[in-house]
């Protein structure tokens, strides 16, 4: 993380299905004492968010942590961020992500300022370092949402301000950090959870596969041939979890996949700017719907999970989107808190609150066969 974030090359390489690695732990998994959760925060004040990988370890446990005590706690925090302006740049129409993030810092005591940039993209009226000089000057952080991933690290290598990627075509770490904040308030840990993406290896997948690395998680991805996350998301996810001892599993067969797993992920087959590209996606992804019989393959208290919107009937049924085992808004409630918690770590808010942890009626940590 950083202003001198590392570009990472984007180009897309098949891997073998079914390759699986799986670490002895060597990191310590969690925060285990007020020092941990104060040196993890004064790293993170003043950095930025390009990338799930610019997190440590001992970072993503503390942005959990904290996501845990804003929302138990959230009158706590409630002038944390008195004067602070954060601006949004959005080049992607958005719901979850512009109001999650306006709601967030407005009720840490800070304000909002929106940028439609949708019809001119960034960088196109004047250049990103110009903008980043400019901006810097009057705002506390920059929240982008944007189509090319050069454009979120080329505005933090230029701003003197933290920058927040809220969703570019490489990652969404932002989604993923509240998408295991919502499992661990359900299964009280990621480590040790079988958690399964199925569908396209895209910028959503891509940040989960980091973030279950991170948190110790058993990640298994089944998508198509020629439709799997990028090689160097897979190493660097591989990396990380060699040390927290969680696994990265690469398969094409959905059932496999999703045998025994604890959580199902998908994602629409088509994102924002491959729209030409449906029709032809349609037959591929058809194999990969989640449904209730491939949700019977999971355990029985398996959950579903999706970042929205979805494609009724597409990717998802009906009948598991709106079943019980849905928790789909869950996730989208908890985009604010987790939002919330990354806000005060860049900003320098952060606090710890002892027994802040709300967690879910279940703690086991199941590991894979």
């Amino acid at each position: 993380m950083g202003s001198k974030t590392v570009m990472m090359n984007t180009k897309t390489t098949e891997i073998a299905a079914d390759d699986l690695t799986r670490g002895k732990p060597t990191a310590t998994l969690g925060i285990q004492s007020d020092t941990a959760f104060s040196e993890a925060s004064k790293r993170l004040t003043g950095r930025d968010l390009c990338s799930i990988a610019d997190l440590t370890v001992q970072e993503m446990a503390a942005i959990m942590e904290l996501s845990h005590a804003v929302k138990n706690h959230p009158e706590d925090f409630r002038h944390a961020l008195d004067a602070k302006q954060m601006v949004m740049f959005f080049e992607k129409a958005s719901l979850r992500t512009r109001l999650t993030f306006e709601a967030a810092i407005n009720t840490l005591g800070g304000n909002a300022i929106f940028v439609d940039q949708t019809q001119s993209p960034l960088g196109e009226r004047e250049s990103l370092a110009d903008m980043a000089h400019n901006v810097e000057r009057w705002m506390s952080i920059i929240v982008l949402r944007t189509y090319a991933h050069d454009t979120i690290t080329e505005m933090a290598a230029s701003s003197k301000v933290p920058v927040i990627n809220a969703l570019s075509d490489l990652e969404h770490p932002c989604q993923a950090i509240a998408d295991f904040f919502t499992l661990e308030e359900r299964f009280g840990s990621a480590a040790g959870l079988h958690f399964t993406y199925v569908g396209d290896g895209n910028n959503v997948c891509h940040s989960l596969m980091l973030t279950a690395a991170q948190l110790g998680a058993h990640c298994s991805v089944a998508s198509p041939k020629g439709f799997g996350p990028k090689l160097e998301i897979i190493h660097k996810a591989i990396e990380i979890a060699e040390t927290t001892g969680g696994s990265i599993t690469l398969l094409h067969d959905p059932i496999k996949a999703v045998t025994g797993a604890d959580a199902i992920y998908t994602d629409v087959c088509t994102s924002m700017g491959f729209e030409h590209e449906a029709t032809k996606r349609a037959p591929i992804f058809k194999p990969y719907q989640v449904n209730e019989a491939l949700m019977a393959h999971a355990q029985p208290d398996a959950v579903f999970m999706h970042c929205l919107p979805a494609h009724r009937n597409a990717e998802v049924t009906d009948a598991v989107l709106d079943g019980p085992q849905s928790v789909v808004f869950d996730q989208a409630e908890n985009r604010m808190h987790a939002q919330k918690a990354l806000l005060l770590m860049l900003l320098g808010g952060a606090k710890r609150i002892s027994n802040s942890r709300g967690r879910g009626t279940q703690t086991r940590k199941r590991t894979t066969a």
